[in-house]
């Protein structure tokens, strides 16, 4: 008689081909639109503000409506993944995704717009971490770093597509309703190809319902071309924990570690991104925040995916991440080396491939160190974090960077030097290990 496997060892056995890259186009369609719907807050601010006859600071009140949705969305959807399902609530996210998105583009005023902006935060804040959690529960230990990162990496596919959109509806006075219908049509279409992602069957074995498990596994094998046969699954059954587990015993450090390195990293992105293109425009580099160069710097982020995906199978997750931290503290640096269009333009492109791999190598890392019962939650408190950390960005960064250029360059590169030092102590190394 044959012996029962683990999960982990039947998704080894099911193999990897057309069923992940199924799931990678579907997750990384509705990828694409979630970075055009946060990237777009910069695009769509003034024709908003002409719209509806306010300043531009009241009309920036979308934006944040947007990331405080995102923030609760990350953080109750994320929880709500491992109390009821990954796939009842990414069909769910997407819905809010979608429906709430196309709404706001026939807002008939800029209150309706706030309420329909922060509804679809929910739904793409929901979204991110329940696609990750997922995505990694399909894929064998050896193969997950890569694929992880290959999902994030639809992240530069959005920059350009908003580029590209924004460029085309540039001469538009209400350009921000066609922006805001346009990234919401691909989450729309998520819906319908959702319909056909299976439950996570890491999920269903630890509630006890291996047969279905094990059914979904025959159903990856089958579309692999492996055999359909597979071994009897080994139940798994976990009683549900409740958020506050991620701070037992066994998981606080590495749960406070990562948080704190999610916090500082996302101030960082936010603050070199968004507040220092608006500092150098004042300095007579308005090129950075214009579309064109927004799409060199989205070509910019794709070696940083690449190495990002070598790296974190070489060489593992935590040295590959500390590595690129190191890297962006170094790149803020560059900046102060002389306000020329070359240092400028070096600078902000070595910063977006640094950055960027930064990005790709903690989503990959994060949601290996949390167990089944707790990894669509402690994914949803990370994305919650960095929704918070881009929320606190403009209130600690941007008085420092008007009151010295130099010293917020400092500052951002303290940031990631402490978020590099978060990382390095976290107690647990993933490469190349099982999922519990």
């Amino acid at each position: 008689m044959t012996s029962p496997i683990s999960v982990d060892q039947a998704i080894e056995l099911a193999g990897v081909g057309r069923f992940q890259k199924r799931l990678l186009g579907i997750f990384g369609l509705v990828w694409t639109a979630d970075a055009m719907q946060v990237l777009a807050i910069g695009f769509t601010v003034a024709s908003i503000a002409v719209t509806f006859g306010v300043g531009i600071p009241e009309a920036l009140r979308t934006g944040t409506a947007f990331f405080l949705g995102m923030l609760v969305g990350a953080f109750v959807l994320g929880r709500l993944a491992d109390r009821i399902g990954r796939r009842p609530v990414l069909l769910g996210a997407i819905v809010i995704d979608a429906v709430f998105g196309i709404a706001s583009a026939f807002a008939p005023d800029l209150t309706w717009l706030i309420v329909l902006r922060f509804l679809t935060g929910v739904g793409v804040g929901g979204t991110l971490p329940v696609d990750y959690a997922m995505m990694a529960e399909f894929l064998p230990a050896q193969r997950r770093g890569r694929w992880l990162v290959g999902l994030e990496s639809f992240w530069a596919v959005g920059t350009v597509a908003l580029a590209l959109l924004a460029l085309a509806v540039s001469g538009d006075p209400e350009s921000w309703r066609t922006i805001f219908l346009v990234t919401s049509l691909p989450a729309l279409a998520g819906i319908v190809l959702r319909l056909s992602v299976p439950e996570s069957p890491f999920y269903l074995n630890k509630q006890g319902r291996t047969a279905d498990a094990h059914a979904v596994l025959r159903r990856v094998a089958r579309s692999n071309g492996q055999p359909d046969y597979l071994p009897p699954l080994k139940p798994d059954t976990a009683e549900r924990q409740s958020a506050a587990a991620l701070f037992s015993p066994s998981l606080r450090r590495r749960s406070i570690l990562i948080l704190l390195a999610w916090l500082l990293i996302s101030m960082s992105y936010y603050g070199v991104f968004v507040y220092l293109p608006v500092q150098l425009a004042r300095q007579g580099f308005g090129f950075l925040r214009g579309q064109e160069f927004l799409v060199v710097i989205a070509l910019a982020q794709l070696p940083g995916y690449a190495l990002a995906a070598y790296g974190i199978e070489r060489w593992g997750r935590r040295p590959t991440l500390t590595g690129f931290l190191l890297f962006s503290a170094a790149g803020c640096l560059l900046y102060g080396l002389g306000q020329t269009t070359t240092v400028v333009v070096a600078a902000t492109l070595l910063m977006s491939f640094s950055l960027l791999g930064c990005w790709a190598s903690i989503y990959a890392y994060t949601p290996e160190i949390y167990p089944t019962t707790l990894r669509a939650t402690g994914m949803g408190s990370a994305g919650a974090v960095a929704r918070f950390g881009g929320l606190l960005a403009p209130s600690v960064l941007a008085p420092v960077m008007a009151a010295s250029f130099g010293l917020s360059l400092v500052a951002f590169s303290v940031l990631l030097v402490l978020a590099a030092g978060f990382i390095a102590l976290i107690d647990v190394e993933t490469r190349n290990s099982a999922l519990r």
